[in-house]
């Protein structure tokens, strides 16, 4: 089976299927077609199948002439029917990974694809799950249901492994392309051929592990060390203001050193699917061997204490100017939760606008990448059209929650009566009377 697909991955003739065509999905569905795979994507929701299949694109890392192109060429469709999967040689799983309203794994997204995909599982197929989930999914989970649903053995009639996505919204340099891979598989069989699969299509360098373990850990380890360290700069934002030292050029003094030290920035909270989301997972699945993942836990809690602690501080400013903050209008700047994409998951500056709302404050909000968004309750809200003069000296306080970089900040601070930026968005703004920073 090994010389059988290692064959046919140098003829390009291995057939990929992706499961999930989402933020992951897609822009991986599309690298493999690039590369001159015939691929075929599956998703439940009918309207990103269309689209696909009409070369319309929806995902700001893809770019529209790449997707256009190998839909005519026949080398990418996409489908709602998963009996797809007994036309594939390879089965990529990029299924959401959230957390329940208990803050633990929701895996059944997970568990439902792979309960599918067993359902057509062929002989010779290569099965990845790409989702990000806690150490020992692949094993303990994916690879019984498979054997159990379709009655063939893992290592002997299909391949499993783990690889872990690295997708970074926005990111102008960093694609799926051109992003290190790490692998890891059942068996040294799998391993090898896993790996050679996303060789011939990523430029990058392909890293293999001993596990699907290791590999899970990887990706746990990768944005569990960001919520740590962005925890402390996030307390010490706390800390500074008490102070009145400005942190941001704490920060940007530390990181003149040329070594032993990373600069990381505070903000409203965490945002992504990721970032926020993995230290849950470790820290549930470390629970099943008595052991309670303390530092993690004290950097979650702080994270997710900051869209209370900026409300706390927009009340404290609208306070010096006489005003409650119940009844006042504000104008929040920035609804992604990062800077220059259209990506509004987990995004803290949601859970400001709502904690806004809940004391009574009447809340605008402008993005140029996000016209709309729904809430956690299905609620449609609509951003304004454009950031203009009047709609800055009706706010009594504006609050930058996202750095987007298309925002006019001289503008704003000409024209706000008073400026709360929680991401140092205004940095380079000269006139700084009416600026308060985080």
């Amino acid at each position: 089976m090994k010389k059988e697909l290692l064959n046919k991955i140098s003829k390009k003739e291995i057939v990929v299927g992706v499961v999930g065509l989402g933020y992951v999905g897609l822009p991986l569905a599309v690298e493999k077609a690039k590369a001159g795979f015939k691929t075929i994507g599956f998703d439940v929701q009918s309207h990103k199948v269309d689209m696909v299949n009409a070369g319309h694109n929806y995902i700001g890392d893809v770019v529209d002439d790449d997707l256009k192109e190998i839909v005519s060429k026949g080398l990418l469709s996409a489908t709602s029917d998963f009996s797809f999967v007994k036309d594939v040689d390879f089965v990529a799983i990029c299924v959401p990974t959230p957390l329940d309203i208990h803050q633990q794994p929701d895996i059944s997204y997970v568990k439902s694809s792979t309960e599918d995909i067993a359902k057509y599982l062929k002989r010779g197929t290569m099965v990845v799950l790409e989702s990000t989930t806690y150490p020992g999914t692949t094993e303990e989970l994916i690879k019984p249901i498979l054997e159990k649903g379709s009655g063939l053995k893992c290592g002997v009639d299909f391949y499993l492994g783990f690889s872990p996505e690295r997708v970074d919204p926005g990111n102008l340099i960093y694609k799926t392309k051109n992003t290190p891979k790490v692998v890891g598989a059942i068996g040294e069989d799998a391993l090898e051929v896993i790996a050679a699969m996303y060789r011939a299509v990523l430029e990058s360098d392909v890293h293999t592990v001993s596990s699907p373990a290791i590999a899970e850990m990887e990706k746990i380890l990768e944005n569990t060390y960001r919520n740590i360290n962005i925890g402390l700069v996030n307390e010490l934002a706390i800390l500074c203001h008490k102070m009145n030292i400005n942190l941001w050029e704490v920060i940007d003094a530390a990181k003149t050193k040329p070594y032993g030290f990373q600069p990381f920035y505070p903000g409203p909270g965490l945002g992504g699917h990721c970032i926020p989301l993995d230290p849950y997972y470790l820290s549930w699945k470390a629970r099943e061997y008595g052991f309670h993942t303390s530092m993690i836990e004290a950097s979650m809690m702080i994270n997710d204490r900051m869209p209370e602690y900026c409300t706390e501080r927009a009340a404290h400013i609208l306070n010096r100017y006489k005003k409650s903050l119940n009844g006042s209008n504000i104008l929040v700047l920035g609804v992604a939760y990062k800077q220059d994409i259209d990506d509004c998951r987990e995004s803290p500056a949601l859970v400001v606008i709502d904690l806004l709302k809940e004391k009574g404050a009447n809340i605008k909000y402008f993005d140029p990448y996000v016209s709309e968004y729904r809430c956690s309750k299905g609620k449609t809200h609509q951003g304004e059209k454009e950031l203009t003069k009047d709609l800055l000296k009706a706010a009594d306080l504006v609050i930058v929650t996202t750095a987007h970089t298309k925002v006019d900040y001289d503008f704003v601070q000409q024209h706000a009566k008073f400026v709360f930026d929680t991401k140092n968005a205004m940095k380079a703004v000269v006139n700084r009377k009416n600026i308060e920073l985080l």
